[in-house]
């Protein structure tokens, strides 16, 4: 996931980005602050995946309902959706500060009301909460971060802020795996993120607000006051003209594109230059997300049960290898995307995303072709608990364990003690459940033993090696260059919530999607949806690899096409062709 922005920052920043931060207690506080935003953001769409199996435990119209698994998943990218577009407005009324703060508080509200939740519907509620709380930090903590830090380190610490969402994901799967044999697993999963919600709330009490935004509020003695705690004297002077020059040109970017939304839209769509770099900027963005990448990330631990692995704490302690790997593609991203280029990473990131899409689809579909057949001499063994549509089938010899386990069976499998061999389809209750398990069996609800499940494992973490350093972060960097600069802000925005929606529908229908199309269906169905993005990525994405921003407008008011030489000259004008 992964939703959020990568800034880029060389060797040397982070260098000087350590020592400046162990040096200058603000920035010590501002860092650590910064940190717990992308831990948060990350921490709050990863736990999930864990915390649903659980639910699905202590709650059976939860496992019964795949709507209802889907909504508890997919209401916090509902909530993000409109927390970023609330948090774009709260953000210049009452500023990064208190945006943050607001954050900070539905957070810990969204913690609480899920750990204490009597019913799933309340669960649903933390969730919005947490997802308003993740859509207005996404923007706010880079935006506060960007404009309240030295300019000579600013890139490290926007970047740390994306790597540590990442993390976040990562640490969710670890704290998930750690509550596994607690009572109360899955509350404490979500409640425990309440806690650095609380300590980024007090440390955002002693940080001062953003300086250029007291700045475009007129309060400029207060703006020049923070800078002085972080630069020289001299330095303190040349940031004021910096940012007053800044300010005037947004103003006056303002005043020609207009003040309302829709304004702005109509604007963007109607410039020619702007128009183009939509097109590109929204593709990556639906692209990122329609490769599947989030049910991966929300559903990991389902899919390893889906291979067969029926132990909930074995298949989150599995899914640590997802998360892990997206955390490190992140780090690969920053070290190669200036080096090879965005558009080659992402073609590449593509290619290797459909090859194990696919692969992905054999393997489900051979675990499901050779899944274990039902006994009836197996399933009689547990007395008049045989699953009643087993015995009522025309034909219940040619049932096997995936027949066993489909909606409309409603059974659970009782594997054989040689876990391939032949096993028992009965009723799915706790007392049943617990007889298999008492006789040293295992006992499968979501997937069936398979011979085949390690490959799963396997090319699951193959996809995630070439989804993250491609797919994963570039898409946010193309965002960032590819605007003309008076329609950045409506640019960024509507590729931004393009990613919010796409991530919305994929999580929101892929448990529906695996009843109807099967674990290999729907994996098939997400490489025919990467195959489209490739190719949209071919045809409308340009190169923008150390092309500064008149260039990049330059070509595309020119019009980019993948079959010719495309060539700029830099001009330190931009031009504004509108047809």
């Amino acid at each position: 996931m992964v939703e959020g922005g990568i800034s880029k920052a060389d060797k040397t920043e982070f260098t000087e980005c350590w020592s400046a931060v162990w040096r200058t207690p603000y920035i010590m506080k501002l860092a650590l602050s910064a940190g717990i935003g992308g831990f948060l953001f990350g921490y709050d769409t990863g736990v999930i995946s864990g915390a649903l199996l659980y639910i699905r435990e202590d709650f059976k119209e939860v496992d019964k309902k795949t709507w209802l698994q889907e909504t508890i998943v997919s209401m916090a990218v509902a909530g993000a959706i409109f927390g970023a577009a609330t948090g774009g407005w709260l953000n210049d009324k009452f500023g990064r500060k208190l945006s943050i703060i607001i954050a900070d508080v539905l957070f810990f509200a969204g913690a609480i009301v899920m750990a204490v939740a009597p019913v799933p519907w309340v669960i649903i509620v933390g969730r919005i909460f947490v997802g308003l709380g993740v859509g207005m930090a996404s923007m706010t903590a880079p935006l506060y971060i960007s404009e309240a830090s030295p300019h000579r380190i600013r890139g490290a610490l926007v970047s740390m802020n994306g790597l540590l969402i990442t993390g976040g994901q990562f640490l969710s799967y670890l704290i998930n795996l750690a509550f596994t044999d607690v009572k109360g697993t899955w509350r404490w999963m979500l409640g425990i993120a309440g806690l650095p919600a609380i300590i980024q709330f007090l440390l955002m009490l002693a940080l001062p607000e953003s300086p250029r935004w007291l700045y475009r509020k007129g309060k400029v003695d207060e703006s020049r006051e923070i800078l002085a705690k972080i630069y020289s004297a001299e330095e303190v002077e040349n940031e004021m003209q910096a940012m007053k020059k800044s300010v005037e040109e947004e103003k006056e970017i303002e005043g020609s594109i207009g003040s309302s939304t829709f304004t702005q839209i109509k604007k963007a769509f109607g410039n020619t230059t702007c128009r183009r770099a939509l097109y590109a900027g929204i593709c990556v963005q639906v692209a990122q997300q329609f490769v599947g990448i989030n049910t991966v990330m929300y559903y990991s631990p389902t899919i390893m049960q889906f291979a067969g692995i029926a132990s909930n704490k074995t298949a989150v302690a599995l899914s640590l290898i997802t998360s892990g790997l997206n955390a490190i593609g992140s780090i690969v991203s920053m070290a190669f995307v200036d080096k090879y280029g965005r558009r080659r990473l992402m073609i590449i990131s593509m290619v290797g995303i459909i090859s194990c899409l696919v692969v992905l689809s054999v393997v489900f579909f051979q675990a499901s072709a050779h899944a274990p057949a039902i006994s009836g001499t197996e399933s009689a063994h547990f007395g008049n608990n045989t699953c009643t549509a087993y015995v009522n089938a025309p034909n219940p010899s040619s049932w096997n364990c995936m027949k066993c386990l489909a909606k409309e069976a409603d059974c659970g499998f009782c594997s054989n003690s040689n876990l391939y061999a032949p096993g028992a389809c009965i009723a799915k209750t706790d007392a049943l459940a617990g007889a298999c398990k008492a006789e040293k069996r295992v006992w499968y609800t979501k997937g069936c033993p398979s011979k085949f499940g390690f490959l799963a494992v396997v090319f699951l973490g193959l996809y995630i090696i070439v989804y993250s350093p491609g797919m994963g972060t570039v898409p946010w960097i193309v965002n960032s260059e590819i605007y003309p600069l008076r329609f950045r802000g409506v640019g960024g925005g509507l590729a931004a919530v393009s990613n919010w929606t796409s991530n919305l529908i994929v999580s929101l229908t892929f448990l529906t999607l695996t009843e109807h199309l099967g674990s290999s269906g729907t994996f098939l169905l997400f490489a025919g949806f990467s195959f489209l993005g490739l190719v949209a990525i071919f045809f409308l994405v340009p190169e923008t690899k150390g092309m500064q921003f008149e260039e990049v407008e330059k070509l595309l008011q020119k019009g980019y096409s993948p079959f010719r030489k495309n060539t700029t000259t830099t001009t330190k004008e931009s031009s504004d062709h509108t047809k």
